[in-house]
């Protein structure tokens, strides 16, 4: 099994993100899946590369997921790394 590239420590979602992600039909496990395998697919070039540099630096880790009917969900890894936290970006 492949090495993490990141820890997520403590894994958090706030009460939004868990109503939407539950409506949608998606599991929280999911997007977390997609954040710890460094997929940020749905970011712009530039935040793809400053989570890249996060992974060398141990700099926050953010992720932002396009789901069904346009509802963009969050990820992010604290600094730290003491939590990882799913959230709508309204929760911010």
């Amino acid at each position: 099994m492949a090495q993490q590239p990141f820890p997520l420590g403590q894994t958090l979602a706030t009460p939004g993100a868990l109503e939407t992600l539950e409506t949608l039909g998606i599991e929280p496990s999911t997007l977390l899946d997609r954040h710890l395998s460094c997929d940020w697919s749905d970011m712009e070039a530039e935040d793809q590369k400053s989570n890249r540099e996060a992974l060398k630096n141990g700099s926050r880790v953010f992720s932002s997921y396009r789901l069904g009917d346009g509802v963009k969900i969050w990820v992010i890894t604290e600094a730290d790394r003491s939590c990882t936290t799913i959230l709508l970006p309204s929760e911010y």
